[in-house]
């Protein structure tokens, strides 16, 4: 096994205190802040000394592959983007701390995806459909890291998905921008120019979101264990859980407890420092 341990300033002594508890017999630079501990002996301390100086770690085998997966897929809001997208446009509507109060709930799992979802779009009942495209010309941010992931991800063979609870008005675009290799989402009712607070078809919920991933699994003869799945909240889960490995990003404590591995203090560019090239 081989630790790897990542943060936005990692100092030596850490790197020296941890391959001591993890009785590692050499430490590699990887690149960056991100550092490979290399023949460890031992895990016991390693998470709870990581946690103190705010260091992401993670246990890997040696020969752990990006190349070995065929498939990537991602949550967007507060994952691919660094914002919840339905958050902005309640804003818009002047609602934001209702709507975002019910996203914090599902995130944590308290509500149902579906509940949650139906709740805050009927919010936003009335406004204009403008604003959609104002939320993402404006405020429409990617995480950091997300296209050098990206970019190592399909140099390495592997398809890219985005995933979400959100609105296909912004995974299309996102799908686009980032030339995606597959998307899906929930549909808006717009009427007369302006969102009726409904949401067409089926709710793309925690279900759902594992059903999307693995149809496109079914399609293009990929296994579970050749998929590596990010997410950050509860709906998340059942996604996360078909995957062969699963990243909890930024995520709550729900998730990183479920999670092969949780990344708190780095961009997404460290899921690449999680294989050996």
């Amino acid at each position: 096994m081989q630790l790897i341990i990542q943060g936005t300033e990692v100092e030596n002594f850490d790197l020296r205190a941890l391959a001591k508890l993890a009785r590692a017999n050499q430490i590699e630079r990887i690149s960056g802040q991100a550092f490979r501990l290399k023949n460890i002996q031992q895990q016991d301390g390693v998470a709870d000394y990581c946690k103190k100086v705010n260091l992401d770690f993670a246990f890997i085998p040696t020969n752990q592959l990006l190349s070995d997966f065929k498939l990537i897929a991602m949550d967007m809001d507060s994952t691919l983007l660094s914002i919840e997208s339905i958050d902005e446009v309640a804003d818009m509507h002047h609602i934001k701390p209702q709507v975002a109060e019910i996203t914090l709930k599902t995130m944590r799992g308290e509500i149902s995806f579906e509940e949650s979802l139906t709740q805050r779009t009927a919010l936003l009942n009335g406004l204009d459909a403008h604003a959609l495209q104002k939320v993402y010309d404006e405020r429409v941010q990617l995480s950091p890291g997300t296209e050098i992931l990206l970019k190592k991800a399909r140099n390495a063979g592997l398809k890219t998905m985005v995933i979400s609870g959100g609105f296909t008005f912004f995974t299309d675009r996102i799908k686009e921008r980032l030339n995606l290799d597959f998307a899906a989402a929930n549909t808006l009712e717009i009427k007369n120019n302006k969102l009726t607070g409904k949401v067409l078809g089926k709710i793309l919920g925690r279900q759902g979101k594992a059903e999307a991933l693995l149809n496109v699994c079914d399609k293009h003869a990929i296994e579970h264990k050749q998929v590596i799945a990010i997410g950050d909240g509860a709906n998340d889960l059942d996604m996360m859980a078909a995957a062969g490995i699963s990243i909890a990003y930024h995520a709550k404590p729900v998730v990183q407890e479920k999670a092969t591995y949780s990344i708190n203090h780095v961009g997404l560019n460290g899921v690449i420092n999680l294989f050996n090239e």
